[in-house]
């Protein structure tokens, strides 16, 4: 009895022990199982960081805007990566977390059918407010707060730009402009006023900047608090009441121009357009603007451009811009609150003392007109073609008193940059990142 008691015990005993190990073994291949899908989920991420930050606008319209859900779950782990590229600086990089990650303008909700009147565009214009997010402050310091504290840095010069459609569309051709602006100037501040970029897609877009250590960030502008205490503040107040005329020309573009006015005004620094390849650093600029076309006897400007402005901060032509844009605002006529706009207040202002405006000439920063530029996209077919390309890139390069080439974006969205062209050429001697931009 005592033997066959033993042998069951050893029974038991042996039993115990494989069932602990079986534990054992199913914990590891549960354990394996967790690393492997965390893994791959990882790779997944940063596949899909890479195809975002190197994506041409054309396919970045055939993609779908991430869902609420998709974006709250990979929010943790962006902004750790965030965190990661941060540890040198004293800013935090991290986007926009507090309601405005998945929001994106929408630019089409803005443009009414050309048929309306203007009673119906207006009653058509009140029926949309309440989806214009734009137009409502946070009723907090944050802005304010996020910008001052991003300029904390040793900024060589502040730059700014702003990208009010969706961050789906920011392609290549909108990152070559910040990618040659950094080249020329690495000391430089980039704020991006933008809602859509201030946003994990938008972090994930910018991370290859960031990742070199340039200073670039996205905030959602905050309107109302720009415009406070400016000639630009009622004019805000009638339009969220839904009493004027937004007019026929979309909304956001004329929301641009008021905008660039009043962040130099309330910051100072250089406003661009975001369709610009820079050439020469520009920082020793003060006061400035470019005119676009000139008189070829007289040398006098003919019209100004805003696309480029360098102003101190509050400085009085400033506040002259913001108020005749205010008061003389038409929605019905294009560049009449912009280009038109600039010309006609420093065609009045001319040399009032205290102003000290300098009115460069078109090669400082509109070199080609826009009827032109589209030779210089196309890559050259002979051996003349190759003489004219290389004329063009010295001209350009080293040409005195040329920062910028504007490439008027809506007339060369759609236009390849050719292997060989003097764009090709200029972009890929001024980038930093250098993303492959041209065809063969």
């Amino acid at each position: 009895m005592g033997a066959k008691k033993t042998s069951n015990d050893e029974s038991i005993f042996s039993h115990s022990r494989i069932t602990k190990l079986s534990v054992v073994i199913y914990a590891l291949i549960f354990v394996v199982i967790i690393l492997f899908n965390s893994d791959r989920n990882i790779n997944s991420s940063s596949s899909s960081g890479s195809s975002s930050d190197s994506t041409d606008s054309s396919t970045n319209q055939n993609q779908t805007s991430k869902s609420s859900d998709e974006t709250n779950d990979t929010l943790s782990s962006n902004s750790a990566k965030a965190n990661n590229g941060v540890n040198s600086h004293s800013f935090n990089m991290e986007p926009n977390t507090q309601g405005e990650v998945d929001y994106e303008e929408n630019e089409d909700l803005m443009i009414p059918l050309p048929q309306m009147t203007k009673p119906q565009r207006i009653a058509w214009f009140r029926s949309q407010l309440p989806k214009l997010q734009m137009l409502k402050s946070r009723n907090d310091s944050s802005f304010h707060a996020r910008v001052s504290n991003f300029f904390t840095q040793n900024c060589s010069t502040r730059f700014y730009a702003i990208w009010l459609s969706p961050a789906k569309f920011f392609g290549q051709r909108e990152f070559m402009t910040m990618d040659t602006l950094l080249k020329v100037h690495p000391q430089g501040c980039l704020l991006i006023l933008s809602s859509s970029m201030d946003s994990v897609l938008g972090y994930r877009i910018l991370k290859p900047l960031i990742d070199r250590g340039l200073k670039v960030l996205a905030i959602a502008p905050d309107l109302p608090v720009l415009v406070l205490n400016t000639p630009a503040e009622s004019w805000l107040e009638e339009l969220k009441s839904g009493n004027k005329d937004p007019g026929t020309v979309p909304l956001f573009n004329n929301l641009s121009n008021l905008i660039r006015l009043a962040v130099l005004y309330k910051y100072g620094g250089v406003y661009l357009d975001i369709d610009l390849i820079f050439l020469k650093d520009l920082s020793s600029l003060r006061n400035a603007i470019g005119a676009q076309n000139m008189d070829p006897v007289t040398k006098k400007w003919l019209r100004l451009n805003n696309a480029v402005m360098v102003f101190d901060k509050k400085h009085p032509i400033l506040l002259d811009f913001i108020e005749e844009f205010a008061q003389t605002f038409d929605g019905n006529r294009w560049g009449h609150n912009g280009p038109y706009m600039v010309s006609r207040v420093v065609g009045r202002v001319g040399n009032t003392p205290g102003y000290d405006i300098t009115i460069l000439p078109p090669k400082a920063f509109y070199p080609v007109d826009w009827n032109k530029i589209p030779e210089y996209y196309k890559k050259p077919e002979d051996e003349n073609g190759s003489i004219w390309v290389e004329n063009k890139v010295r001209e350009l390069m080293y040409g005195v008193g040329t920062y910028t080439l504007h490439l008027w974006n809506k007339r060369t969205r759609k236009l390849d940059i050719e292997d060989g062209s003097v764009m090709a050429r200029l972009f890929t001697d001024h980038c930093v990142v250098c993303y492959g931009v041209t065809r063969n």
